[in-house]
């Protein structure tokens, strides 16, 4: 299949000189400590975000770049730790200092229309590299801004919105809020309608810390040949899936499985696809990392407002020799269990484990992480010019360690249905591609770069 217009278009960006935005008023210069959930090795990046908008009539002679750098600045007074610098302390651990230097923030023009971009917009995007700002230094992080914003203004009067946020300072639904404050005060409100939250001590290492549970997640083993891979070697795909594929995958399930989530049925196949196209050593243990929110699982609950991270990585282990033998069903087993152990004393463990062991990262050999944003709400951000007609991750391949062949795998919301966006070597790809054919009577589309 030819790739649509999106994969092959080329075009300019002129960018001005970036520029540091500070809070619109004064605010505390303080030093917060991160929790112990925030504070761990695997979340050490930045979350690339990019959304795209159609030229609005009604919004004639306002600019949208004015409008998302007058709304950060006011945005920053309540959200103030993200003017801040990271530092680092005793134990590897990680705290904000509140200096109120501010967020880089880059204006631009691109002589290229939206409608270029094809119908159906979806990852891999052209010329990402000119639409979010590359983070100097992604590795080092400390003394660098926590967040970086790119407005792209479009020759049609639509603009793009590209954006890089640390990974330690926030998860998914955290960043969410602090982009539709950004958003809501873009339209006009004085305030974000849900108040920041810190807190962060909620999520802290117990006194003295005691890894009570089993948390194989974090295993230490061996780099496999697959995860150091040439770079020039990787392509980007995504494939596009709709409610009945959905539904032709659950078809392929027990009924002895009862109720299984869109998830749960996307990730054990997508986990599936990937471990047969890599070909790992058939007695290999491979993973599969499911990326669980566990604001509902704490007792109380954490309170409304609170945009730290709040996720664990419960892991779903076999060997690669079971996990492709075996039909899909016990693929989506292992991940339902995995998930099932999360608790609130799994979360305390997992706090506990990152003081006593030094704040690690999950294994990247054999690993396999499906990121879920379908239900985010990126889609939904407004800054006056409507809804996004694209909101969500920019690219697949996001982690702190980020080998060529990363074991991430990105689920977004596109029209119609679901983007699954991955990066694989060249002919790992070509068998991944194969494999979901197979599993879904040929009814996936792709794109790829």
């Amino acid at each position: 299949m030819a790739p649509p217009p999106s994969t092959t278009l080329a075009f300019n960006v002129r960018r001005r000189k970036p520029e540091l935005i500070a809070p619109a008023r004064p605010t505390p210069h303080e030093c917060k400590l991160l929790s112990d959930i925030d504070d761990q090795e695997s979340l050490r990046f930045y979350i690339p975000v990019i959304q795209f908008y159609r030229y609005n009539p009604s919004m004639l002679g306002k600019d949208p770049a004015a409008v998302v750098r007058g709304a950060l600045a006011q945005t920053l007074v309540y959200y103030y730790p993200f003017a801040g610098r990271l530092r680092e302390g005793p134990n590897r651990k990680l705290s904000v200092d509140c200096t109120g230097e501010g967020a880089l923030y880059i204006e631009a023009d691109a002589d290229v229309a939206l409608q270029d971009f094809g119908d159906i917009l979806q990852p891999p995007f052209p010329c990402i590299g000119k639409l979010l700002y590359d983070v100097p230094n992604p590795k080092r992080m400390l003394n660098d801004p926590l967040l970086f914003i790119q407005v792209t203004r479009l020759r049609c009067g639509g603009f793009i919105l590209g954006i890089s946020v640390n990974h330690v300072m926030s998860d998914v639904s955290g960043m969410m809020q602090l982009i539709l404050g950004i958003a809501e005060i873009g339209r006009g409100a004085v305030a974000p309608s849900i108040q920041p939250v810190w807190e962060r001590q909620l999520l802290n290492a117990r006194d003295p810390p005691r890894v009570s549970l089993l948390h194989r997640e974090y295993d230490q083993v061996e780099e496999s040949t697959i995860t150091s891979t040439p770079s020039e070697n990787m392509v980007h795909r995504s494939f596009s899936i709709g409610p009945n594929q959905v539904s032709t995958l659950r078809k392929l399930l027990p009924n002895t499985l009862g109720q299984c989530s869109r998830f749960e049925v996307l990730a054990a196949c997508l986990w599936r696809c990937r471990t047969i196209a890599l070909k790992p050593h058939p007695d290999e243990e491979v993973r599969l990392l499911c990326m669980v929110n566990v604001r509902s699982k704490l007792s109380p609950p954490l309170p409304s407002g609170y945009y730290g991270n709040a996720v664990v990585f419960p892991a779903a282990i076999t060997t690669a020799r079971k996990l492709s033998q075996n039909p899909l069903g016990y693929a989506v087993k292992l991940v339902k269990q995995a998930k099932e152990r999360v608790s609130e004393e799994y979360v305390k463990s997992v706090a506990d484990l990152m003081v006593m062991k030094g704040r690690p990262h999950y294994p990247m050999a054999g690993s396999c992480v499906v990121t879920d944003v379908t239900r985010a709400g990126f889609e939904e951000v407004d800054f006056g010019w409507g809804k996004a007609v694209y909101g969500g991750l920019a690219k697949a391949g996001l982690g702190a360690k980020l080998p060529a062949a990363s074991p991430c795998v990105n689920l977004v919301a596109i029209k119609g249905g679901i983007a699954i966006s991955i990066c694989l070597p060249a002919p790992a790809m070509d068998i991944f591609a194969k494999e979901l054919e197979f599993h879904s009577k040929s009814l996936f589309i792709s794109s790829s770069l």
